[in-house]
């Protein structure tokens, strides 16, 4: 089995819709792949209606999280989406990003960049709105060259010139309420360094002992040194590892299933899962 268990579409930062998505999984020979969009759930549906037959998607969202500071993203599978807290704390983080964008693109204008709110609004379309499509509007106007040159000191990352904060949960909130809504929680590229200040091991030591489930491990952010260590630490930490591409259509270089996730480490995360189930795929609709 091939299992990619991070992806995005265009119900947040992706360029391919929740349908195309699934369709490019299955052509890509992909078994498994997860719809995991920034703090919402709105592509699910979509998704389903679409599932080619041969692939099964795993229900799930990226939640944004800060730790001392410092930017934490936490992978939540197959939670029950309209448990009402989790689902009040995600609609917090989504009603915040527009008033968010709107600050940072305010922030490069006053260093002299040409971009404005609807030239992002247009990028993101219906999508919920974030730094990314903020990149993308810059590389449109030739400030930067790629998406991931955006993300540095000199411009979007955490703490640069054109950084805006946004409500964000807590991790150790955010592990609570995943369980309580009975899904499973992975740390999402956890020592991406070129993406800005790590949290220390501590913390995910820490954040394992309040019910964490595992570390993404397996990440085009991470060297094989890096991936490594953090085997290293989840075996410490008896942490399951994940494998997973982290795509995002056009926007970036990687490709479902650049890196997969073990067969055994997938059923167990579906084992500790009782909010929701995987969906197989039963042919999907072509016109989706």
């Amino acid at each position: 089995m091939r299992i990619d268990l991070h992806a995005h579409s265009t119900a947040s930062d992706g360029t391919d819709t929740p349908a195309e998505l699934v369709r490019n999984a299955a052509a890509a020979g992909l078994d498994v792949v997860a719809l995991t969009d920034h703090d919402t759930v709105g592509g699910h549906a979509e998704a389903i209606a679409a599932l080619p037959a041969g692939l099964t998607l795993v229900t799930g969202a990226e939640l944004s999280c800060r730790l001392d500071g410092i930017g934490v993203h936490l992978l939540a599978y197959l939670f029950d989406p309209e448990e009402p807290e989790l689902s009040r704390e995600r609609e917090l983080v989504r009603d915040d990003r527009v008033p968010r964008a709107q600050a940072m693109i305010g922030k490069l204008r006053e260093l002299g960049v040409d971009i404005t709110w609807e030239q992002v609004a247009r990028i993101a379309g219906d999508g919920s709105v974030g730094r990314p499509h903020i990149a993308t509007a810059l590389v449109d106007l030739g400030v930067v060259p790629t998406v991931s040159d955006a993300f540095t000191p000199r411009w979007l990352a955490d703490g640069g010139r054109a950084f805006a904060h946004k409500h964000e949960l807590d991790p150790f909130d955010a592990v609570r309420l995943v369980k309580a809504a009975g899904g499973v929680t992975v740390f999402a590229h956890p020592a991406a360094v070129k993406r800005g200040t790590c949290v220390p091991e501590s913390a995910i030591a820490a954040l394992a002992a309040a019910g964490l489930d595992g570390i993404e491990v397996d990440h085009m952010d991470h060297d094989a040194p890096t991936r490594d260590r953090l085997r290293g630490l989840a075996k410490d930490l008896d942490l399951l590892t994940t494998g997973s591409s982290d795509y995002h259509g056009s926007r970036k270089t990687c490709r479902l299933g650049e890196y997969t996730t073990d067969p055994e480490i997938y059923g167990e995360i579906t084992r500790r899962a009782f909010g929701a189930f995987p969906v197989p795929g039963a042919g999907g609709d072509a016109r989706a």
